[in-house]
């Protein structure tokens, strides 16, 4: 084998493995009133990308796509990528890097990856949710609508365990409680994706976690 299919191999088993922790959110039924909000929210709309001329955006986004290569070769690609997950990130309170951590988990940055479950593209969400707060017409492998629900389904999960990160991260992968998800997240986050080039609209202080707890 040659030394470039050698190469296309290990990325493609290191892209089996960064998926192997992907789950499935667990349908809950909504009030009308939270039902509402989140139509609202996974609204399709364009990104503002206006925020991109900031110097402090520019040297994030620098040091990210750096990072990034391994996994989106493309660099026009890559940075339309990282726009979107700063964007949409922001704009639902979380911390960008930390969304970065959780897509390398969810689906090793695959865009079209597909669960057991089905939980579809670089977010991992389940069709479920187009039925329950969106429009048929809203495709989840398409980058901004993924990125876009994935983010809103996590700040939902967020608002639900008042801010407990560990528990909404269970939550999102469908696997509550149990503390094998949360770490693979904590871990590429902190080890990758942390640049500490640009301030965190969401640092929350993650709580220690235990084994089963």
């Amino acid at each position: 084998m040659s030394k470039d299919g050698i190469r296309a191999l290990i990325l493609a088993l290191g892209l089996t493995a960064g998926a192997a922790l992907a789950g499935a959110q667990k349908y809950e039924p909504l009030s009308d009133s939270v039902k509402a909000q989140l139509s609202k929210t996974v609204a399709d709309s364009a990104v503002e990308a206006a925020f991109a001329d900031a110097p402090e955006v520019q040297a994030w986004l620098s040091v990210l796509s750096q990072r990034l290569a391994r996994f989106i070769p493309d660099a026009e690609y890559r940075r339309d990528f990282l726009e979107t997950v700063h964007y949409e990130a922001t704009r639902a309170g979380l911390d960008p890097e930390l969304v970065l951590g959780l897509i390398e988990v969810e689906s090793g940055f695959r865009k079209y990856a597909v669960s057991s479950a089905s939980a579809r593209g670089y977010m991992q969400v389940m069709p479920f949710w187009v039925d329950l707060i969106g429009s048929r017409e809203q495709n989840l492998f398409h980058l901004r609508t993924n990125l876009r629900y994935g983010c809103t389904i996590l700040r939902h999960y967020l608002d639900i365990e008042r801010g407990d990160l560990f528990r909404a991260l269970g939550r999102y992968n469908g696997s509550l409680g149990q503390a094998q998800y949360p770490n693979a997240v904590y871990a590429a986050w902190r080890k990758r994706w942390t640049t500490g080039v640009l301030p965190a609209s969401f640092q929350p202080a993650p709580r220690p976690i235990k084994k089963g707890g």
